[in-house]
């Protein structure tokens, strides 16, 4: 399998290049910017699979495929929201959110194995992708979840959920007033349910809500622990590759 990297930072290239190391996959080349892979692409076979950062330095990587046709997988690297990605995600092969997780990036090459397997080929619509980035579609989010409670049925809003969890291959809402109710769904899937700006996944664990935040206190390996309002069950940790967006997302 050939694979190629543009990625606009040198050490996020490397490391990405590391990592597919890990997995049996050598990318022999980096680039960094659109000048110097539509350059490399003009005189180069096109490799079978691309990780493609959005942003280079000297513009978005899209003016790449307006300059050159190419005709390999796709697989984005990114630090763009991921809630506005998912409107084109099945277009591609898949995404990476910044910074990249190994399991994820295992799971992206697995797809486009699997893909590969199929033949099913992929069409990507480049200009539709970059208008989507730049005017992010309107959305509705989930306002409320129906649980099951007995032979019952009960809403919960939203704005009550604390914190929403995986536990023994079941997803759970935890509310303030201090009850668990099993959802038929798994933390992946809510990803496009959740209100961003509320919600954070702050590991492959959690979301939290960002109004049931009580503390935060430095933990070990740069992490930090949250304490909820009323959840004290387990402890809710973000993850070291989470920090910084997490950070962000707070302010």
């Amino acid at each position: 399998m050939k694979v190629l990297i543009i990625e606009d930072e040198k050490p996020s290239a490397r490391r990405l290049q590391r990592m597919l190391k890990k997995i049996n996959i050598e990318a022999d080349t980096l680039l960094h910017s659109v000048e110097e892979s539509i350059e490399w692409c003009e005189h180069n076979a096109h490799p079978d699979l691309i990780f493609l950062d959005i942003q280079l330095s000297d513009g978005l990587s899209f003016e790449i495929f307006e300059a050159v046709s190419i005709t390999s997988a796709i697989i984005f690297t990114t630090a763009y929201d991921e809630y506005a990605l998912k409107a084109f995600k099945l277009n591609s092969i898949d995404y990476l959110l910044k910074p990249i997780d190994e399991e994820e990036l295992e799971a992206a090459v697995r797809k486009y194995k699997s893909r590969l397997e199929s033949q099913q080929h992929v069409t990507l619509d480049f200009n539709d992708i970059k208008q989507l980035l730049v005017n992010p579609i309107e959305r509705e989010y989930k306002k409320r979840f129906s649980v099951k409670v007995g032979q019952h049925l009960k809403l919960i809003q939203s704005d009550e959920i604390e914190c929403v969890y995986s536990e023994n291959k079941g997803t759970y809402l935890y509310t303030s007033q201090g009850r668990n109710y099993l959802i038929d769904a798994t933390l992946d899937e809510l990803e496009t349910e959740l209100e961003p700006h509320m919600f954070f996944r702050i590991n492959r664990k959690f979301y939290v809500n960002i109004n049931a935040i009580k503390d935060m206190v430095s933990y070990t390996n740069s992490r930090i622990e949250i304490k909820l309002n009323t959840y004290k069950d387990y402890e809710i940790i973000v993850a070291r590759e989470r920090v910084k967006e997490f950070k962000n997302w707070l302010e």
